[in-house]
């Protein structure tokens, strides 16, 4: 797998979010922040994207909008999700992984940071086992594009928790200049 790098050109066509709508990336006059997290119910991932969620104003009036990538069917996904603000697209097939080189690691488990945020996170959403061992160990990572598709920053976590704070992506746009 290869993995992307910044100032490389990102163009994907024919996203269907789980709610069936299409999906842009990029999109014009906007950031796009392309998440590609763990398993629908990964206890980690759900308390991570909460604070997505909380945040979710202040992410669009700074032009940003998030895509949220899942190794999981989108059937398992609406078992999951409650009225989440933003594009959920199901990967049973790894394929969108796979193209950004988005990889799965025995280490994804092994930091303490992941132990503690998963016993939070169980303990708040409960758990849903993933579907195959492959999701259980995915390791996460964040792009983030421009209105014309242009890699501006990237992240591939070394562990289940490694991932970029809603402050990570709003510190990374440039100038805050309009789009």
């Amino acid at each position: 797998m290869m993995r992307k790098a910044i100032g490389e050109n990102v163009s994907l066509a024919g996203l269907i979010n789980i709610n069936d709508q299409p999906v842009s990336i990029p999109q014009d006059g906007k950031y796009t922040h392309l998440q590609f997290r763990r398993f629908a119910g990964c206890p980690v991932c759900n308390l991570h994207l909460q604070s997505f969620f909380r945040r979710e104003d202040e992410l669009k009036a700074n032009n940003v909008h998030e895509v949220i990538v899942f190794h999981a069917s989108k059937r398992s996904m609406l078992e999951s999700v409650i009225d989440v603000p933003f594009d959920l697209i199901a990967d049973p097939s790894r394929t969108l992984y796979k193209n950004f080189g988005v990889e799965s690691s025995w280490k994804a488990l092994f930091s303490c940071d992941v132990v503690k945020k998963a016993i939070k996170g169980i303990r708040k959403f409960g758990v849903k086992p993933p579907q195959s061992l492959e999701a259980e160990l995915g390791l996460p990572a964040d792009f983030l594009l421009d209105e014309t598709g242009n890699i501006l920053a990237v992240n591939y976590g070394t562990h289940a928790d490694d991932q970029w704070s809603v402050d990570d992506v709003l510190g990374l746009l440039p100038a805050r200049k309009s789009l």
